[in-house]
């Protein structure tokens, strides 16, 4: 039996600096004690305060937030029109469709594509009760109108609202302290308590809280902004617009996202532009280019433009002149 006594000699981990790289040179130059606490201490106070310079300089303005409470109070007027059209079921919150309510043909579709329905109606929203009557009865001393409106019946509440609405049209500059006389149930006092409501700022914690600690979804409040003229007249005068291209725009035109040019784009042009399902042209249609661009590897000529057009060879210059 025989034994091989020669053994290899496992390299050190440490031969690497025995080599000739770069790594195993000694260093020559000057030398110096470096404090890596003391820099990292600078430069974060220095990057701080830089951020906060150009934050200050050049950021986009901080605007007061939207409510009940402002807009009670700048536009009486416009508040108890918009009141009187959730108690009456005409505004825009009201006939929206899913997934607030199912009213019917309010939904967007293309062709049998019906993806607003799809949804459901998963916050279930009743512009009368949510809106008005709801909130009026939070009040330590209710209206006592709220009984007169829920006792009667809906062909009675429409006839009230409906002439309520043509009463502030016709009013001098639609002040409800100027509405004629005539027969409107108890729409005037139920508008004007909730008026009140609104311009004392108990309402907008009564549509957010619902009942919960923390006042944390803002979606009946907003809703009961959008129907009324004065968030759109303050959406314009700061350029948020549809037609703005607001969906990419912050407070006062101030550039916003700009990955979402795409969709605004849309917005601007026809058949989009006037279509009445928009909406869903616009998602589809962006649905679509995604797709395409997913698919530009496998898509036969897509795929060798690069070769045709070399924009990759100006950036990356530097490699194709070695190569």
């Amino acid at each position: 039996m025989s034994t091989d006594k020669s053994t290899k000699r496992e390299p050190s981990p440490m031969s690497w600096r025995r080599g000739s790289g770069i790594a195993g040179r000694p260093w020559a130059g000057a030398k110096r004690e470096y404090d890596l606490f003391k820099e990292l201490t600078v430069g974060v106070i220095a990057v701080t305060v830089l951020v906060l310079a150009a934050a200050a300089a050049f950021s986009s303005p901080d605007d007061a937030s939207v409510t009940l409470k402002s807009w009670a109070n700048a536009q009486s007027a416009d508040f108890v029109a918009t009141a009187t059209a959730e108690l009456g079921g005409t505004s825009d919150t009201a006939g929206y469709g899913p997934p607030y309510n199912s009213t019917a043909g309010a939904t967007q579709t293309l062709g049998p594509i019906d993806l607003q329905s799809m949804a459901g109606v998963a916050i279930p929203i009743d512009t009368a009760k949510d809106f008005v009557i709801g909130p009026l009865s939070t009040l330590p001393q209710p209206p006592a109108e709220i009984s007169t409106w829920t006792s009667a019946g809906a062909k009675q509440q429409t006839a009230w609202t409906d002439a309520y609405s043509k009463a502030l049209d016709k009013a001098k500059d639609n002040d409800p302290a100027n509405v004629a006389k005539g027969d409107y149930g108890p729409v005037p006092a139920l508008t004007n308590d909730l008026l009140v409501m609104a311009k004392q700022g108990s309402l907008d914690s009564v549509l957010s809280s619902k009942g919960d600690f923390y006042n944390l979804d803002y979606t009946r409040a907003i809703l009961f902004l959008g129907d009324g003229a004065y968030l759109n007249d303050l959406a314009t005068g700061l350029h948020l617009s549809g037609d703005q291209w607001g969906m990419m725009n912050e407070t006062g035109n101030y550039p916003g996202q700009s990955w979402l040019w795409l969709f605004s784009f849309f917005y601007q042009i026809e058949p989009f532009k006037s279509a009445p399902n928009a909406d869903i042209l616009v998602v589809v249609m962006v649905a679509l280019l995604t797709l395409l661009l997913v698919l530009v590897p496998f898509i036969p000529g897509l795929r060798t433009i690069p070769k045709w057009i070399p924009i990759h060879r100006l950036v990356w210059r530097d490699y194709y002149r070695r190569r």
